[in-house]
């Protein structure tokens, strides 16, 4: 019975051992935060995105007269609705007003509009205006559809995601993938290509001054990337099967003494 009880113990020492490598305080988030007062500061790392050439953008428009603004929203709707399967004769159909390599949008009856350099917020008011000419109190709502970012490395769930609220954050992003696991380093790459340049930008989450970064606000493409920790590097989620492979080896030698 000895010979068990000493069999049992060390078993349960060896997986907890698995376990207890990350340290604690390599764990949490915003370290240096007051939690036991309200913390205010102004906003003031955000600015607008601005439409690019190569973007998508999804432009509603309504008047008094709905038939008359049907031409302008004829290529926004889907059979299945806006994220629907496609059949195979509608997989190449244009959804949204693509914005060309001068800067432009082509629309019905007004032709070729300057889009580039400009909030969406800010476009919208112009075409309202150009469309005042052949439309009665236009509205024009204006979206961009092709806002991606991804998130990749030791998280739970890595993946390309498509954002409807331009003013997406990076512990926004984070948390659609997930969050990070236990053993992914608080010390995160945010990679993002500006004016033909890729740049790597370390960002500290474990800092709450990382949310006063001018890079704390997402832009389209922009990757991601958290890092995993030697513990995970090291286990490559193999901890299971080598405490299973140690504690059967123990159990035969366990029962070969008993005997």
């Amino acid at each position: 019975m000895k010979l068990k009880h000493l069999f049992t113990f060390f078993a349960a020492v060896l997986i907890l051992f698995n376990f207890s490598c990350t340290s604690y305080k390599n764990i949490p988030y915003l370290l240096d935060l007051n939690r036991d007062s309200i913390s205010r500061e102004k906003i003031s790392n955000y600015t607008p995105l601005t439409i690019q050439n190569g973007d998508l953008l999804g432009i509603h428009v309504v008047s008094l007269s709905l038939e008359a603004s049907a031409m302008f929203n004829y290529n926004l709707e889907r059979p299945y609705g806006p994220t629907g399967n496609l059949t195979s004769s509608e997989e190449n159909a244009v959804v949204g007003y693509y914005v060309d390599n001068e800067g432009n949008v082509s629309l019905p009856l007004i032709g070729k509009v300057k889009a580039t350099g400009m909030s969406t917020v800010a476009f919208g008011h112009d075409l309202e205006e150009k469309l005042s000419t052949v439309l009665t109190k236009p509205s024009v709502n204006v979206r961009l559809q092709n806002f991606k970012i991804s998130v990749i490395g030791d998280v739970k769930l890595p993946n390309t995601y498509y954002i409807t609220n331009e003013k997406t954050n990076v512990l926004e992003a984070l948390s659609l993938a997930g969050d990070l696991n236990i053993t992914g380093i608080r010390k995160i790459t945010l990679i993002r290509e500006v004016d033909g340049e890729r740049l790597y930008i370390p960002l500290n989450l474990q800092s709450k001054n990382f949310i006063n970064s001018p890079y704390y606000y997402l832009k389209k493409n922009d990757i991601i990337y958290v890092t995993p920790n030697e513990q995970r590097a090291a286990n490559d989620g193999s901890t299971f099967q080598r405490a299973g492979i140690i504690v059967s080896v123990l159990s035969i030698i366990a029962i070969l003494l008993t005997r």
